[in-house]
């Protein structure tokens, strides 16, 4: 497996592949950038057809941290570690510590955190083996999980998004098709419902779509539907790189604006929804709610500072989108030319 020629290789400073033969754990965690501080990320952990696949998101997603911290005024750069396996299936105390392990090997350059397929009580194990761990705060309003300052991020941005393209000061009446409904999926359904908007809602288990169904009214929808619903906003809220040649054809909405991670397959693909005039919501902008939450939780600040920094992610994608508008380019580009003018 070559590393240094991978498409998505971006001069990382740092790729560890973890195996621990007694727990079974197969692990990569990837350091992209420093320069602004000890590179964070969560550990998402994943049954991912092959090593490549793997490798795929670990060099994606660590990148999309160094960007994110860096436009949410952060001092912090960007990592990834990813877990080959199974969450529900292959997660033991013993694999999640051997992770640990690994971790406090690599001195304080990556600091994980919670992501897809791990929790607050898989960090507390981790961090029975290494100091490099974060949301775990006890006491805090959310009690370490930084899923909730997440989807309130995410629900910021997209009311700064509905404003610029649709003109509206309020949420109420707007149709939006939320794509996975898990721990951040559910949350911004609550925001969204108390705002007033209209909300249809898919995910591959059954009982995240029966939950916010029941709790917030929403419609439940077939997976492979999700994109063509005649809807004002998608959001994506679950697995990345679902904005590509299949999908895009079918969007009929005018504003994408959910806290997946890396959206779009590739950049051509953003330069594609700004062709089609459907406005994309910079995905490592937009979700930046759960790094803000953890830096906070990190340095001992208050929610209700964490809280006000996350709602400035609203001021920052209305930036990018009236620049977007002045200067005829796509948004991605636009954010990414803010983020590097921070971290290079």
């Amino acid at each position: 497996m070559s590393v240094f020629s991978h498409l998505e290789f971006d001069h990382h400073e740092q790729v560890a592949f973890c195996h621990d033969k007694k727990t079974g754990l197969k692990a990569i965690i990837a350091v992209h950038n420093t320069y602004r501080g000890p590179a964070l990320g969560g550990c998402r952990m994943w049954p991912y057809a092959d090593e490549d696949e793997a490798l795929n998101d670990a060099l994606r997603l660590s990148r999309g941290m160094t960007y994110k911290s860096a436009l949410a005024n952060l001092p912090l750069g960007g990592g990834k570690a990813v877990i080959i396996g199974n969450p529900r299936q292959d997660k033991t105390p013993e694999l999640l510590r051997a992770l640990g392990e690994f971790i406090q090997k690599l001195a304080g350059r990556y600091v994980t955190a919670e992501d897809s397929g791990t929790s607050v009580a898989d960090m507390k194990i981790i961090g029975e083996c290494t100091e490099y761990v974060s949301g775990v705060a006890e006491g805090t309003e959310s009690g370490g999980d930084p899923s909730p300052a997440t989807a309130y991020g995410t629900f910021v941005g997209l009311k700064a998004a509905v404003k610029h393209r649709l003109g509206k000061d309020d949420l109420s009446g707007i149709k939006v098709a939320i794509q996975g409904v898990g721990n951040v999926g559910y949350h911004l359904a609550g925001h969204l419902k108390s705002a007033g908007a209209e909300l249809f809602v898919c995910d591959i288990h059954a009982e995240h779509v029966e939950r916010v169904v029941n709790e917030y009214g929403a419609t439940a929808v077939a997976p492979e539907e999700i994109y063509g619903l005649e809807v004002d906003v998608f959001a994506p809220c679950a697995m990345g790189a679902i904005l590509n040649d299949t999908t895009l054809p079918q969007l009929s909405a005018s504003v994408i604006a959910g806290a997946a991670n890396n959206q779009l397959a590739t950049p051509e693909h953003g330069e594609r929804l700004h062709e089609m005039e459907i406005l994309y919501t910079p995905d490592y902008v937009i979700n930046a709610g759960g790094i803000i939450d953890i830096h906070y939780q990190r340095s001992n600040g208050s929610h209700e500072d964490s809280m006000r920094h996350v709602e400035s992610i609203g001021e920052t994608l209305s930036e990018i989108f009236t620049r977007s508008s002045e200067q005829n380019r796509a948004t991605h580009v636009i954010a990414d030319e803010l983020a590097e003018e921070r971290f290079q």
